[in-house]
């Protein structure tokens, strides 16, 4: 691994292919962050989602691990499907994979758990009669 990289290129490929799975199974678009936050992580990780092209639909995870700091950002159509509790729930187990020394397994468990939360319910539709 180069220096400073801090993901192997089979780990890039395994967090980009969860991106694509969660945004199949849920119609939302993930987006992930790795490095410095600064002060405010939270307020860097607000501002960066906003200024994402699909900010409404768009959910960005923020992780600044020398920060100690994991934030993700849901825009107001994402929310709908993707609640702070959801969101909570899905850090608290990204969380225990970082503690362990396993940044991209958290980070690629985090995705497809945020896309299953995500995921719109089958509709069962029966034709009129």
């Amino acid at each position: 691994m180069p220096a400073g990289e801090p993901f192997t290129s089979d780990q890039r490929r395994g967090i980009e292919r969860a991106r694509k799975d969660a945004a199949r199974m849920s119609e939302l678009t993930f987006h992930v962050f790795v490095g410095a936050t600064g002060d405010e992580p939270r307020a860097a990780a607000q501002a960066s989602q906003a200024a994402l092209p699909d900010a409404g639909t768009a959910v960005l995870m923020f992780v600044d691990p020398p920060a100690r700091a994991l934030e993700i950002v849901t825009g107001p159509d994402a929310h709908q499907l993707l609640d702070d509790s959801a969101c909570s729930l899905v850090a608290l187990s990204m969380q225990t994979a970082f503690v362990a020394g396993d940044l991209a397994g958290g980070i690629i468990h985090g995705l497809y758990q945020l896309g299953e939360h995500a995921r719109r319910p089958e509709s069962l539709h029966t034709a009129g009669r």
